[in-house]
């Protein structure tokens, strides 16, 4: 089947043993590689996700454990297992087999193993965010609140210091939004603060920046026509299980938005793989879930294959499971009920094999040997068969330091993500209003004191003038007072005239006293004599 991927080689039957084939017009239609620990999921991966780069579809995993970077280097005759690898390819029938590499590029949240994968906060969405940081629905409303209003304000949101800022103007002016939006306290912006401060010491910090992820650079081809595979280092990233669910549930919402719709390509424009599967799901909330689902379930029509690999098969909701219509089934052991019910909802999921005992099959499975059941041409899934998987080309096992770091020097993506930039945003925007504003505030206050000093100094002057004034009339009326006052020698004439006058008068009066009365008589005259003297000394003083 030239157009498909040989996954392996169906149990022997009368007819010789049926090869399984992945059909590419329908590996768009999704998928699920599952099985305990130790029974050979990764090397089936890495076996197709290889097979899908040799055919031109670039390819997305996640390498959880640090050995899926061994698909950029050719295998070896010398390797451990090397053997069995070889008896394998001559038991199913692979008359070509040989060791090649694959074009590779090594990505990293971190960027210590690989190109920064970056993204802004308003990339994320209040949505995401509220799931990485576990806020309940309160938070999660004020957290819509900021990113509303940083919307309307044109305040880019663009790494975690941005967000702390916007948070932090929400708390300061939260009566105001309050009214505007809705209900925000400065207890629930705390409780996220406090949440940002743990997403940031997890290294949610590398995450959000800039330059952010053009994401068709998931989508190159190297000069021979392979699809690139893009190989997340997640095995530190694993310890933030949060973050990388909520990374990989962020990169396939960006696909679905930038990707155009191509409903049923002849092969997938991208086909990703998920390892350890079950974390996208531990502990999420409803409305999470049915956005997985509807990521899922819409994202085929661009052209992007989902892969979830997992231990139990179990632990992809229904809804999710729904949708994956290529499936390889590994090993499972009844150990514990929830076991024995994983092994049932494996088997209730295949198209029946009368030939085939599914539940006992899936417990006696050998490593490297799967129940598979792939979609048809008519988009109809096949007859679930035994299968010995078909072995990788490439190496089984990590590369080292060295080798990684020569591959990834010869990336198409170097020097394009591994300087972070870091340009105006919310919070240098929201600092220098808050600086403008304590500067206003400042001069408002110097203006005040200013006035304050002013009205003062006035009040002292007015003051001052007013007792000038006072002492100025006071001296004035001295001076008036003073020139009113005769002189020394007016005294001396108007006493020396009040003494002639005195005298005169007296004069007068004692002779018009004895010409009246007659001068011989003191006793008759001395009445009327006085009298007379004193009118007399009046009228001349």
């Amino acid at each position: 089947m030239s157009d498909g991927i040989f996954i392996g080689l169906g149990a022997p039957e009368k007819d010789g043993g049926l090869p399984q084939y992945l059909n590419l017009r329908r590996a768009n239609r999704h998928g699920l590689i599952a099985g305990a620990t130790g029974t050979g999921k990764t090397v089936t991966l890495q076996g197709i996700a290889e097979s899908f780069s040799a055919l031109g579809v670039p390819v997305f995993l996640s390498d959880v454990k640090g050995d899926l970077s061994g698909i950029s280097m050719a295998g070896s005759p010398t390797a451990k297992n090397a053997d069995k690898l070889v008896e394998r390819a001559k038991e199913i029938g692979i008359e070509n087999y040989s060791y090649a590499d694959n074009p590779a590029i090594f990505w990293d949240l971190y960027g210590e193993q690989g190109h920064p994968i970056r993204t802004t906060v308003s990339e994320m969405g209040p949505l995401l965010l509220a799931r990485l940081m576990g806020l309940n629905e309160t938070q999660e409303g004020v957290l819509s609140i900021a990113f509303k209003y940083a919307d309307e304000e044109g305040l880019l949101l663009l790494d975690l210091a941005d967000l702390q800022s916007m948070l932090a103007y929400c708390a300061d002016n939260a009566d105001s939004l309050s009214s505007r939006y809705g209900n925000v306290t400065k207890a629930s912006v705390g409780a996220i603060q406090r949440q940002l401060l743990q997403l940031e010491s997890q290294g949610g910090a590398h995450f959000f920046g800039e330059p952010a992820l053009d994401i068709h650079d998931f989508l190159k081809v190297d000069d021979k026509g392979r699809g690139y595979i893009n190989i997340l280092a997640a095995d530190k990233l694993m310890q933030s299980p949060k973050l990388y669910a909520t990374f990989l549930l962020w990169l396939l919402s960006e696909l679905f938005e930038t990707l155009p719709e191509v409903g049923d390509p002849d092969k997938p424009v991208l086909v990703f793989f998920f390892d350890e599967a079950h974390l996208l799901f531990d502990d999420v909330p409803p409305a999470l879930e049915d956005k997985i689902e509807q990521v899922v379930r819409l994202i085929r029509s661009k052209g992007v294959g989902v892969y979830f690999v997992t231990q139990n098969p179990i632990d992809i909701p229904e809804a999710v499971a729904g949708q994956l219509g290529n499936r390889v089934q590994h090993a499972l052991r009844a150990f514990t009920p929830r076991d024995q019910k994983a092994i049932k909802a494996a088997a209730d999921t295949f198209r029946i094999n009368p030939d085939l005992k599914v539940e006992t099959a899936i417990t006696e499975l050998k490593v490297g040997e799967a129940l598979v059941s792939l979609l048809q041409e008519d988009g109809s899934p096949s007859i679930v068969q035994r299968t010995l998987i078909a072995p990788p080309r490439s190496r089984l096992g990590p590369v080292d330091a060295k080798e990684r770091a020569i591959i990834q020097s010869i990336s198409p993506c170097t020097g394009k993500y591994d300087a972070a930039v870091n340009r105006e945003s919310a919070q240098e925007i929201l600092a220098a209003r808050g600086q403008a504003a304590a500067a206003s505030a400042e001069a408002a206050k110097a203006k005040a004191e200013a006035d304050k000093a002013a009205a003062a100094q006035a009040k002292v002057e007015a003051k001052q003038r007013e007792q000038e004034l006072k002492e100025q009339a006071r001296r004035d009326a001295a001076a008036q007072r003073e020139a009113a006052k005769p002189s020394a020698l007016d005294k001396a004439v108007q006493s020396a005239t009040r003494s002639a006058a005195s005298s005169v008068g007296r004069q007068v009066a004692n002779e018009l006293g004895r010409a009246v009365f007659g001068g011989s008589s003191r006793s008759s005259g001395g009445i009327a004599g006085k009298l007379v003297r004193g009118i007399l000394g009046g009228l001349f003083k």
